[in-house]
């Protein structure tokens, strides 16, 4: 007799598979084994497989995690703190408060926040950049979350003092850093902040750096059209360009933000296999632009969803960010040209593509890591069920969140963190969030 799997999740009304067909299942059970799929078939095909443990999934719809594919969550300890302001504005209010308490210790605490949130609310992946990356991927592996990141690098000393060598010297042993923390499995990335902050001869060195530790690269590029005309005034190219020819483009890149591309841009990063993060949320807030979601679909460009951080966009919630996104292709095209199945993949499926997890997560399918999330139908806001798909874009939240697995691991049980004491960490970060008070 073989061994019993380690868990079975049994009868659930959807299956949301997410795979190249975009296939729904009704009353299908799923079995996961050493944190990965094994089985996905009919629930009489899998009722007398042997269990180690069973979660009935009856009245429940399962999908793949959400994937937030550019994120601060430290910043959620800023939530609320720069309102009515464009980028500009933003960032100087922002970097003024983080100056005051963004040490390794704090960077840690806002990041348990913000994971937490995000397990809550059914996203199982973040691409987090922030500061003391080492503290903030301790932060997020604590409270289970799958979390990327990875160093930070500006021209100058910035918010954590460090020099330019000292942030090549980091990004060095960040592997074994990684190696250290543990956690689900994630890539390795660089993070430069920006083509406005880091110069093109610093550029050039993160991408030789990257080519050496086998490295993807995240950085903010054309996220306000003031950004595209401060690069191209002090370099006379776009930041497409200036990412192209410093050679970050020869590594997997993916874009926080994309609100400005031109169409030469497009067809620079489609050749180079070039992600997009798109965060409508925080665009709108800031007034930054709408980006150009199917026009970058249609030139061959993987496009995932991202919240931003908490200080921009105010939440973490990525079915507020799967709405707007529908809505705005509604009001920049037209209701007909809103593909429900192109948004939710971009949430899971093309999101880990973009992100470079596409053989790992983003689907339901036997041999990907089990990172799945359970949605409560039997709701008033969820009745009738007439689209499934709609619901999930159109209907569904956070809240209807009620189990989370990242890897195989029950993260969040019936609206509950497994991992970590809440109300002790909420109690944690409003005593640290005190000092602010002197600046505000």
């Amino acid at each position: 007799m073989s061994a019993p799997v380690d868990l079975l999740i049994i009868n659930a009304k959807y299956a949301v598979s997410v795979n190249s067909k975009n296939e729904i299942f009704e009353k299908y059970s799923i079995a996961i084994t050493d944190g990965k799929i094994s089985h996905f078939a009919p629930a009489d095909e899998l009722r007398n497989l042997e269990a180690t443990k069973t979660f009935d999934a009856t009245n429940h719809l399962i999908s793949p995690g959400l994937i937030n594919s550019h994120t601060h969550l430290a910043m959620s300890l800023l939530r609320g703190w720069a309102e009515g302001v464009d980028l500009q504005g933003f960032l100087e209010r922002v970097w003024a408060a983080e100056g005051a308490i963004m040490d390794d210790a704090t960077s840690q605490l806002g990041t348990e926040l913000g994971a937490l949130e995000a397990l809550l609310s059914g996203t199982t992946t973040t691409m987090d950049m922030y500061l003391n990356p080492a503290a903030t991927h301790t932060g997020a592996v604590r409270v289970g979350l799958r979390h990327i990141c990875g160093p930070i690098f500006f021209d100058f000393p910035g918010l954590d003092g460090l020099e330019w060598q000292e942030r090549i010297d980091r990004a060095l042993v960040w592997k074994q850093e990684l190696e250290k923390i543990g956690g689900p499995y994630i890539p390795t990335y660089l993070m430069p902040h920006s083509t406005y902050t880091d110069s093109p001869e610093h550029l050039t060195e993160v991408a030789q750096i990257a080519q050496q530790l086998d490295a993807s690269i995240h950085l903010h590029v054309s996220e306000t059209q003031a950004e595209n005309d401060d690069i191209r005034t002090r370099f006379g190219k776009t930041p497409t360009e200036v990412c192209r020819d410093t050679g970050i483009l020869g590594r997997h890149t993916i874009y926080g933000h994309g609100v400005h591309l031109s169409d030469s841009d497009m067809q620079i990063m489609a050749k180079a296999g070039t992600a997009v993060a798109h965060c409508p949320g925080s665009n709108l807030k800031l007034g930054s632009g709408i980006a150009k979601f199917r026009k970058m679909i249609g030139s061959g460009i993987k496009v995932g969803l991202g919240t931003d951080g908490c200080s921009s966009s105010n939440d973490l919630d990525m079915f507020a960010v799967m709405r707007m996104a529908a809505h705005l292709v509604s009001f920049t095209d037209s209701p007909a040209d809103v593909d429900l199945n192109q948004i939710i993949r971009a949430a899971t499926a093309d999101g880990a593509v973009a992100v470079g997890l596409g053989d790992r997560i983003g689907s339901i399918e036997v041999g990907k890591e089990a990172d799945l999330i359970a949605i409560d139908l039997a709701q008033a806001h969820l009745t009738p069920i007439h689209n499934v798909l709609a619901l999930l874009v159109f209907a569904a939240g956070r809240g209807d969140v009620t189990d989370v697995w990242v890897a195989g691991e029950h993260v969040i049980s019936d609206r509950t963190s497994t991992k970590i004491d809440q109300i002790d960490l909420l109690a944690r970060v409003n005593a640290r969030v005190k000092v602010l008070a002197d600046i505000q």
